[in-house]
C-alpha cells in the first residue's frame, strides 16, 4: 500500500487522483509544507512525498510519472513518439501553467511580506491566460492533451485549473473549458475531492 504525505489541498491531490485512477490502495498522512512530517520525508520540507516500503519519492510530477510507468496506465509507452509528446505536454503544464500560478501564490501569501511584489501577481495572471490560449492550440480536437487516453499531464492541468479557480483566476470557455469539465467529472477525480474534503 502507498502512503501519501501532504495535505490534499496541495499538489498531493494529483497523487491521490492518480492512485484513484490506478485503483491502488493508499493512505494519506495530511501534512503542510515545512511541517515536521514534511521535513521527515523531504529535506526541503516540501509536499507531497510518496512512501513505498523504505523508499521515499518526492515531487508530484516524478511521483505521477513513476506510478504511471509502474502500473502501465496514465501514460504512453516509454520510447514511443506518443510518450515524447506526453512528456512535452507535462513540461508545458509545469513550466507555463503551474509556474504562473505558483508565482502568483508566492507574491500573494507565501513569501514574507517584505519580499512580495504586487505587480508580479498581474504578470503571473497574464502568463496564465497566455498558457490557457496555448493549451487550446495544443489540445486541438483531441479528448486529452496527448491523445486518446488520460495521461499524467491531464492530471496536472486539471489540478492547476482548480488551483486557478481558488485564486480567482478566470478559466477559458469553449474547447478548453469543456476539456477541464470532463476531467473534473471523472469518477476518480470526484473520489479524490471527496477524500480531500473528508481530510480537511
Amino acid at each position: 500500500m502507498y502512503t501519501v504525505i501532504g495535505t490534499p489541498k496541495s499538489r498531493a491531490l494529483r497523487v491521490i487522483w492518480a492512485l484513484e485512477e490506478l485503483e491502488q490502495e493508499y493512505e494519506v498522512r495530511p501534512a503542510n509544507p515545512q511541517s515536521e512530517e514534511a521535513f521527515l520525508h523531504n529535506p526541503l520540507g516540501k509536499i507531497p512525498s510518496l512512501l513505498i516500503d523504505d523508499t521515499v519519492l518526492t515531487d508530484s510530477v516524478a511521483i505521477l510519472t513513476w506510478l504511471a510507468d509502474r502500473h502501465g496506465s496514465l501514460t504512453h509507452p516509454a520510447g514511443s513518439l506518443a510518450r515524447a509528446q506526453q512528456d512535452a505536454a507535462t513540461q508545458f503544464a509545469v513550466c507555463e501553467i503551474d509556474a504562473a500560478l505558483w508565482t502568483k501564490a508566492k507574491h500573494a501569501f507565501v513569501l514574507p511580506q517584505d519580499l512580495r511584489v504586487e505587480a508580479v501577481k498581474k504578470t503571473a495572471a497574464a502568463e496564465f491566460a497566455r498558457a490557457m490560449e496555448q493549451l487550446e492550440a495544443r489540445l486541438g480536437d483531441k479528448p486529452f492533451i496527448s491523445g486518446e487516453i488520460l495521461t499524467v499531464p491531464d492530471i496536472i492541468i486539471s489540478h492547476c485549473a482548480g488551483w486557478a479557480l481558488s485564486a480567482k483566476m478566470e478559466l477559458p470557455k469553449g474547447p478548453v473549458g469543456d476539456y477541464l469539465r470532463r476531467l473534473r467529472k471523472r469518477p476518480a477525480m470526484q473520489r479524490s475531492l471527496a477524500k480531500a474534503a473528508a481530510l480537511s
